[in-house]
């Protein structure tokens, strides 16, 4: 049997990462983080314990690339989904799917989003990674659609509004209630209420703080 091809190589390298990235989603959401363990993973992704500390230095970075993953495939699917935005309207109707995509997020998988935030706020911090780039990149897209002259500075300060709404929603005790966050994060923006995802209904979707517009747009 001749060798495999190095593209080969590097392809199945990609689907085991990856394998172990949607098992670590699927098992923190099922069980809580203290509750899953690396091998636990493993076996979900079918993969050899070893892999685990291969690709990832510990269970912490393997969330938090699996948590960016997560969010930079909804994200994604959010963006793509028919039909298309188009028109003069293309780049406020993106960023309103932006908004929502990750907001649901919060709202779909409470446990796992909860666990990540906790996770940033530990003393490692923010884990750079591949999977975090692409959550950037796309971002940084959404942006510049939207019609921002400066997406560099403004992309980071919308992830910071964005996470600052999921941590809100997820707060035990005082959580605030989704669509007065999203009708904040619209308004910020000058968003219609309509574009994205709207809920049924718009409870508690007006009142609050006037926030000015990106700095960059046009």
């Amino acid at each position: 049997m001749s060798p495999r091809s190095a593209s080969v190589n590097e392809e199945l390298r990609r689907r085991s990462r990856e394998r172990l990235l949607q098992a670590t989603v699927e098992l923190v959401d099922e069980r809580g983080y203290e509750a899953t363990t690396l091998g636990d993973i493993a076996d979900r992704a079918g993969s050899a314990r070893g892999l685990v500390s291969y690709y990832f230095p510990g269970k912490r970075q393997l969330l938090q690339s699996a948590v960016h993953r997560l969010m930079h495939l909804t994200l994604a699917e959010a963006l793509e989904r028919e039909p298309l935005p188009t028109g003069p309207d293309a780049g406020r109707e993106s960023l309103a799917r932006a908004i929502d995509a990750i907001l649901g997020l919060a709202r779909d998988r409470p446990t796992l989003m909860r666990t990540h935030m906790a996770g940033i706020l530990q003393q490692e911090g923010f884990v750079q990674c591949d999977e975090q780039q692409r959550l950037a990149a796309l971002l940084r897209e959404t942006v510049a659609r939207y019609g921002s002259r400066a997406p560099d500075t403004d992309y980071p300060m919308l992830r910071a509004l964005l996470m600052g709404a999921v941590f809100a929603v997820l707060l035990p005790g005082a959580p605030m209630p989704m669509a007065r966050l999203r009708a904040e994060l619209f308004g910020r923006y000058g968003l219609d209420w309509e574009l994205g995802f709207p809920p049924e209904a718009p409870e508690e979707a007006s009142g609050g703080i006037s926030l000015l517009p990106l700095t960059g747009q046009r």
